[in-house]
């Protein structure tokens, strides 16, 4: 074998073992963009993934637990206080002293606490304001229950100014009608950051009979 020929062989092994090791490092470098590129796509779909959950999660939440309800009232006592009225003729002139003693309990009916503000409670004849009270301010628990009183007086001169007539033909009927409306306003807070303001109301019309004062009839409201 000549010396070009030797020469030549010993030039090619070389070459051919840095093409060999050429290739393989692009491979590798191939591999670990491939790689990089499916950890990535598994960490979006994975994201993406929770994001659709927590969607679902919140979604659930806000159309059962977090759904806010109206508190619901109910009347458990009425009483009434006062003395049989005196009406003197020819000039008309009617002494009256009646005070109707509520006991409002309100149920909370969320399953978050119910902060109510002041309340009222107004004490009506016939359509016409005839008395009214401030109820205090509270905190109910979750799915909890609290009692107010609600002492309405009724006023005399009122009744007397707007239908004086009505009112004693009432009296010597035997029966007096009345209602009472009783708006406490609130919020209630979900998380302690979710708050959303309701309203807990009562209508009742009462039959009083007269002259005992009894309370004859009651029928309440809680949806007005």
């Amino acid at each position: 074998m000549s010396e070009l020929e030797f020469s030549s062989k010993q030039n090619t092994k070389p070459m051919t073992e840095n093409t060999s090791s050429s290739e393989q490092h692009v491979v590798v470098v191939s591999q670990k963009k491939m790689k990089k590129k499916r950890n990535c796509l598994i960490f979006i779909a994975v994201t993406m993934a929770l994001v659709v959950v927590l969607a679902i999660t919140i979604i659930i939440l806000a159309f059962t637990l977090f759904k806010t309800k109206d508190p619901k009232t109910e009347i458990v006592s009425a009483t009434l206080e006062g003395i049989s009225p005196k009406i003197t003729f020819p000039a008309i002139n009617i002494q009256l002293n009646i005070t109707l003693d509520l006991k409002i309990r309100i149920q909370n009916k969320n399953h978050a606490s119910f902060k109510h503000q002041e309340g009222t409670s107004v004490l009506l004849y016939k359509g016409i304001e005839v008395g009214q009270t401030d109820l205090f301010p509270g905190l109910i628990p979750s799915m909890g229950s609290e009692t107010l009183r609600s002492r309405l007086t009724l006023e005399a001169d009122k009744v007397v100014s707007h239908n004086v007539t009505g009112f004693v033909a009432d009296l010597m009927a035997g029966e007096i009608t009345m209602n009472t409306f009783t708006v406490i306003p609130g919020r209630v807070s979900f998380l302690g950051f979710i708050k959303k303001h309701i309203v807990a109301k009562n209508n009742c019309e009462f039959t009083i009979a007269v002259p005992d004062f009894k309370i004859q009839n009651q029928v309440c409201k809680t949806k007005i």
